[in-house]
């Protein structure tokens, strides 16, 4: 191939000028800090940042008591908070949870409203670090600042990514370091150095102080370091230095941002790995169309939620990018490792595959779609765009076969809509976009999956109810196994609304709310009329019945 053929055929940023990459990426990313700050109010409270912020109050109970005893004793609230040992969520790192405990305290915020709110925005602001980050890893694999920008535009045009990325502390915030670590993995293994071992390794400890699946990045950077010097004898030497600072230094990021470990850090890490493949209830969730438990899941179950749950387009792309791919390897088998984009090839297809098949082969625990694996989502989008690039270059081949040139064409404009309709659908749905499903009717999937498992939509419920009876206390109830998204939700209301919510039973209710998680069906006319509904785009996510 030629350079001209390369520079004009395969780079789309021959259509545009360099002069345009900074303004144009700026204002791409300052564009989404003011809408993270325009919108960070707008979601619910889910059901897991209660739980998330207890534990990272836990551990700065814990890290006080050792670093000063005797000015954390002095505090009057300490007693108060549980001990390291009676914390049931022990397995789940903290490094992103303690500072968010640390500014609270720094900025004096005491009404639960302020706290979750700023802690929203915080995780949004994580978020779109992990997406500059992708922009980079894009960009320097591809070759091209514009699809570098297409690929951050696609991960943020992903519907429900677009809405946990303000409150998923877990699965969103792990995607994000999970990126910028893959990102200073390449960089790493480009040019060894003792500044990008330490970047790794900080990246590495937090996502594995945020999820311990953060352990394949160990795997990953030793396994492909290995290649890299099989294939590239000149840096065998540095890179294996930077192994050397690498490791150690991980293992001492990951000790000290999750207290939990200082006592036993293997013994103690190894257990809370361990919980990754169980979990601590038989619970059930819906799938399609039936009740069934999370521990006994068909193997299809996460590839099935991908797919429902992305865009058709996007789904469209990568399967465009994995067959020429595909194709590739067939036609160069080993030869393509002798450079360094195959091998780069090799480290994504291994990204988005490896967790996935673990998954199947160990039939590790999974709960709420697919979330505990939004961390290969950004690998997807690498090989979507990579048969983005490869349609672009058959559309700009005159003398191509014509069938290629139009197939070409076609993906390009089938992605195009398909990223309208999902900037469409992310300001009609809002704040809702977690619900968000790609080619199935509202029915359809109101019926087969699982719908607002976070429970944001009780905040609106409950606004609505306050908002039409105006007595001093009014009773909401709901099912007994639902409680925590009315409990959740309601400290979102002022001081002066949530002081006039009664949470109570089921029975003693003047309103029964429900987000339909465990009770998929309609509920009987014995609990009353249905007053108030919400649909997302034909999927009923909450109702209020007015209790008799």
């Amino acid at each position: 191939m030629s350079y001209l053929t390369y520079r004009y055929l395969l780079r789309p940023t021959a259509l545009l000028p360099d002069s345009l990459r900074r303004p144009l990426v700026l204002s791409f990313f300052l564009l989404l800090a003011a809408l993270g700050i325009g919108l960070h109010r707008d979601y619910g409270l889910s059901w897991d940042e209660q739980l998330d912020r207890l534990n990272g109050i836990i551990s700065v109970k814990y890290v006080a008591l050792r670093l000063a005893p005797d000015l954390a004793r002095r505090q009057p609230s300490l007693a108060a908070i549980p001990e390291m040992s009676e914390n049931e969520d022990v397995d789940h790192g903290v490094i992103f949870q303690m500072p968010l405990v640390v500014l609270e305290k720094v900025l004096g915020l005491e009404d639960p409203r302020d706290i979750y709110f700023m802690r929203h925005l915080v995780t949004f602001f994580t978020v779109l670090g992990g997406v500059y980050g992708f922009y980079r890893l894009v960009t320097q694999r591809l070759g091209s600042w514009f699809l570098g920008l297409l690929g951050a535009a696609l991960l943020v045009l992903s519907p429900r990514m677009f809405a946990e990325a303000f409150y998923n502390y877990k699965d969103l915030v792990f995607l994000a370091f999970f990126t910028l670590a893959m990102y200073t993995l390449t960089r790493l293994l480009r040019r060894p150095s003792w500044l990008w071992a330490l970047s790794h390794a900080l990246a590495t400890g937090a996502a594995l102080d945020v999820r311990t699946m953060g352990v394949l990045l160990l795997g990953f950077t030793v396994g492909f370091a290995a290649l890299e010097m099989w294939y590239r004898p000149a840096i065998r030497r540095s890179l294996l230095l930077a192994l050397l600072l690498y490791l150690p230094t991980t293992a001492a990021i990951v000790v000290l941002g999750w207290p939990y470990l200082w006592e036993n850090p293997a013994g103690n890490f190894l257990a809370a790995f361990q919980s990754f493949s169980r979990y601590r209830s038989d619970m059930l969730t819906q799938y399609l169309g039936q009740q069934i438990s999370v521990r006994s899941l068909p193997w299809h179950y996460a590839p099935v939620w991908l797919l429902v749950t992305t865009p058709a387009a996007y789904s469209a792309a990568f399967v465009a990018g994995c067959t020429t791919l595909a194709y590739t390897i067939r036609q160069q088998r080993f030869s393509l490792l002798r450079r360094r984009t195959g091998r780069q090839d090799l480290l994504y297809i291994t990204w988005f595959f490896a967790p996935l098949a673990a998954v199947v082969l160990l039939h590790s625990v999974l709960y709420d779609g697919w979330r505990h694996l939004y961390f290969i989502y950004p690998a997807f989008l690498l090989l979507a765009l990579r048969g983005v690039r490869v349609a672009a270059a058959a559309w700009r081949t005159p003398s191509g076969p014509a069938a290629r040139r139009w197939s070409g064409a076609a993906l390009l404009v089938v992605l195009a809509g398909g990223m309208l309709h999902s900037a469409y659908r992310i300001i009609r749905d809002h704040p809702y976009q977690n619900v968000y499903f790609s080619v199935l009717p509202g029915p359809v999937a109101e019926r087969l999956f699982e719908r607002d498992y976070w429970g944001l939509a009780g905040r609106r419920g409950l606004e609505w109810i306050l908002a039409q009876d105006r007595k001093a206390q009014v009773l909401v109830g709901t099912d007994a196994r639902a409680a925590l998204v009315l409990h959740n939700n309601h400290l979102l209301l002022p001081p002066a609304e949530r002081a006039r919510v009664v949470l109570t039973s089921a029975e003693q209710a003047h309103y029964f709310l429900t987000t339909y998680r465990w009770h998929p069906g309609a509920y009987p006319t014995s609990y009353g009329p249905e007053v108030y509904s919400i649909r997302v785009n034909g999927v009923k996510i909450l109702s209020v019945f007015r209790r008799p």
